[in-house]
């Protein structure tokens, strides 16, 4: 995949008040039920370790997370679409329009006028200044229509966000699937399950491509998966079944 950087200049863009963002009850389209209450926003917990990268789960929304890369999904453009609710989450607990927010509507803005599509896999590194979000740096990937979403298709962005990761030199990442937010109906376990299935296998191949001296890179340590304090422990068993997966 070709990454299109584009650099934001500290001119004229302010430190930003970071504004904490979860998913909560109000979902619709959960297929588990989950008392969000008894999950604290900054919630965090280690799920598991596979070939030396631990996977945390933690209560953030992208704009809040602090990690060396930011990854955040989202779907082909369509209007006010990470606004209307239903189907998307009300604005109070929608990890998009947090980080639509913090960067100042530049997030809708590339949208809308197609500097990034969305299209189905495709990427978008932006560099961004101190004090935007926690995260030094953000990628987009793109999920393509909505219309044909299935869970499956996590499993390929999982690995594109690890692939991105260790080409930009990164010790660790936070990964925002953003499907509640955006209004998407999904399995939550599943969707995440497969998105630690895919880091891991092309964590492995890009591994086993350095040892024949074929790539480089630096050690990945984390992954932190970000989730809702209603979807949370939903979320921790679909990881930690997949991580068992790896254990056979």
């Amino acid at each position: 995949m070709t990454i299109k950087q584009l650099q934001f200049f500290t001119k004229g863009i302010l430190a930003l008040s970071l504004t904490l963002s979860a998913s909560n009850g109000l979902a619709q389209q959960t297929t588990t039920t989950a008392n969000e209450h008894t999950i604290a926003i900054g919630t965090s917990k280690t799920w598991g370790t596979v070939d030396g990268v631990k996977f945390t789960g933690l209560v953030y929304g992208p704009s809040s997370a602090v990690a060396d890369l930011q990854v955040a999904c989202v779907f082909e453009y369509t209007e006010d679409d990470i606004f209307k609710s239903p189907p998307a989450l009300p604005a109070a607990s929608n990890g998009l329009v947090h980080l639509d927010e913090a960067l100042k509507g530049r997030l809708t803005e590339l949208r809308k006028n197609r500097e990034f599509d969305g299209h189905f896999l495709e990427t978008f590194y932006l560099d961004l200044p101190k004090g935007t979000i926690p995260g030094k740096k953000l990628l987009l990937i793109g999920l393509g229509n909505r219309d044909n979403f299935n869970e499956d298709i996590m499993t390929a962005v999982g690995r594109i966000a690890t692939r991105e990761a260790l080409k930009l030199g990164v010790g660790n990442f936070a990964f925002a699937s953003d499907l509640k937010d955006a209004g998407i109906a999904s399995g939550t376990a599943l969707v995440a399950g497969n998105v630690v299935k895919g880091i891991v296998n092309e964590y492995k191949l890009q591994n086993l491509l350095k040892s024949r001296g074929l790539t480089k890179f630096k050690p990945l340590k984390e992954v932190y998966l970000l989730a809702g304090p209603a979807f949370f422990e939903v979320a921790g068993e679909g990881i930690k079944e997949a991580i068992a997966s790896f254990s056979h």
